[in-house]
């Protein structure tokens, strides 16, 4: 929905899936006056609602899953068009897919014109790195189950800790994809770190020792800084996974603003937030 939102692209919208995860207020206004209908979850489209809807395409990402709903939409004349900007490991690039939505809504100008703005402002933000000696060591996400998943070399956000002047603990780990380690894994890994990134949407660090008890062992939890992605969240929304995917400069000033502090004086965090 970034997508839509950045484009001013919310009259175009006539149903949507899983409402309670967005967090436009235009759009959440609008599911609520019932003028853009809600067609399902990720588990279901509700297809018959959806066809009543007479849309013209339907955004989606693939499921493998789904396609026999995607066949059925075919065959009733919708368009069904896979977004999979969540698979690009290049901050910037998936701000590019404002030129997809420009093409088809006939906003081409306003698009390019978007995309040159947050190209020139992150680029504006990347230059300010230019000291390479004073780089905290990061740690990323948490715990699921078992696991720690963490992104290779080559993910995103391998790449905005590059850009926005951190060392990323895994900086070894190769590829795009994220690599399930245990607990004893990322805990021998994480000595040094002083910084810990994207650690899920806990509102504190009591909470975080509640879901996991284990965590009181990373020197990084005693010791260091911690940010949770809930700088803009409506109940089960975050903003991170909608504005936050168009506005790739916003989003590394954030981690610039934690790693560096001194290059991005004043202001306050805006996806993130420090967690006491």
């Amino acid at each position: 929905m970034g997508y839509i939102t950045a484009l001013h692209l919310e009259s175009s919208v006539v149903g949507v899936s899983s409402p309670e995860y967005i967090y436009s207020s235009v759009l959440r206004s609008a599911v609520e006056k019932q003028q853009i209908q809600n067609v399902g979850n990720e588990q279901k489209y509700d297809v018959e609602r959806i066809l009543s809807l007479q849309p013209d395409a339907v955004f989606t990402n693939y499921l493998s899953s789904f396609e026999s709903t995607y066949k059925m939409l075919r065959d009733n004349g919708v368009t069904v068009i896979f977004l999979d900007e969540y698979k690009e490991s290049v901050p910037l690039d998936k701000t590019k897919y404002l030129l997809l939505f420009g093409k088809l809504f006939n906003k081409e100008k306003q698009a390019q014109t978007l995309l040159e703005s947050v190209t020139a402002s992150y680029n504006t933000m990347r230059s300010k790195i230019q000291d390479k000696s004073n780089m905290p060591q990061v740690l990323v996400n948490e715990m699921y189950g078992n696991h720690w998943f963490v992104p290779g070399n080559e993910s995103q956000l391998a790449n905005f800790i590059a850009h926005a002047g951190g060392k990323y603990i895994f900086s070894k780990l190769p590829g795009e994809q994220a690599v399930p380690l245990s607990f004893e894994q990322v805990l021998v890994e994480s000595n040094g770190a002083n910084v810990w990134i994207n650690a899920g949407n806990h509102l504190s660090r009591k909470q975080m020792l509640a879901l996991n008890p284990l965590y009181s062992k990373l020197d990084v939890f005693n010791n260091g800084r911690i940010y949770s992605i809930t700088g803009r969240i409506k109940g089960k929304s975050n903003d991170f996974f909608e504005s936050g995917v168009v506005r790739a400069d916003i989003v590394l000033k954030d981690y610039i603003r934690i790693f560096h502090p001194d290059l991005v004086p004043g202001g306050q965090l805006f996806y993130l937030k420090e967690i006491k």
